[in-house]
């Protein structure tokens, strides 16, 4: 199995557990500088590192082009293209627009998959927008969550390699919290409906069990660490994973 796991830009990096690729945050609110920085620490550090490109966080063409160039400057080979969670601040509101462009030649691109639909854009509108995308990707992250069954699914209709997300060891309030935020509404009701097993969460969460079940579908893993970024390691490292 292949993991990944998601950063911030000012995270210190002294307790990175070994995984290759490392995908950095840019934040409603966020400096694309701060997270183009970042990835060059990682690259001098051996990473693989891969920042996100938030279309509504992005103001106008010169910025994203510069964004783009700061990247690869600091040994980028990678990027994940995202809409944002957030009402846009220039000329962007999707990250069809910013592929569009062009700028992201000779780059390996990741698009976000959201199997559980999501708080920004009517499912419909979701819809389309995977459709359009998908010339330009050349993997899909999904959000994470916790029923398997939409992962499942929604791996048996895409054309290019799914990697699923997952969260680190969280415990149940966390989860709630997060799967709010992200409009995980099936995870929520996945706990709700296995509300003896939630119980068991209030001692930090093993994914093992929803990989277990996702594996043969897929065998690449995003870790979603919130914060858990110590856990998360040690998580790993009982398991064999690195």
């Amino acid at each position: 199995m292949n993991f990944s796991l998601e950063i911030g830009p000012k995270t210190e990096l002294d307790n990175l557990p070994a995984l290759k690729d490392v995908y950095i945050t840019m934040l409603p609110g966020g400096d694309y500088k701060d997270t183009s920085e970042q990835a060059a620490k990682l690259a001098k550090n051996g990473f693989n590192p891969i920042p996100h490109f938030p279309a509504r966080s992005i103001e106008n063409d010169e910025q994203l082009k510069e964004y783009v160039s700061r990247c690869k400057d600091g040994g980028v080979k990678q990027v994940l293209v995202i809409g944002g969670g957030r009402e846009p601040v220039g000329k962007f509101d999707s990250s069809i627009q910013l592929l569009e462009t062009g700028y992201f030649e000779h780059l390996k691109i990741g698009i976000a998959g959201h199997p559980e639909g999501s708080p920004d854009i009517s499912d419909s509108d979701l819809e389309k927008a995977m459709k359009d995308k998908k010339p330009y990707a050349d993997y899909i992250v999904t959000q994470w969550l916790l029923d398997p069954q939409p992962i499942i699914d929604f791996i048996s209709k895409q054309t290019v390699p799914v990697h699923v997300g997952i969260t680190g060891p969280l415990k149940i309030t966390s989860l709630i919290k997060f799967a709010n935020i992200v409009g995980a509404k099936n995870s929520l009701n996945f706990l709700k409906s296995n509300f003896s097993k939630a119980l068991d969460l209030m001692k930090p969460r093993d994914p093992n069990e929803l990989i277990g079940k996702v594996r043969k579908y897929s065998e690449n893993f995003h870790i979603y660490t919130f914060g858990g970024l110590k856990e998360t390691n040690k998580w790993l490292k009982e398991n064999s994973y690195v």
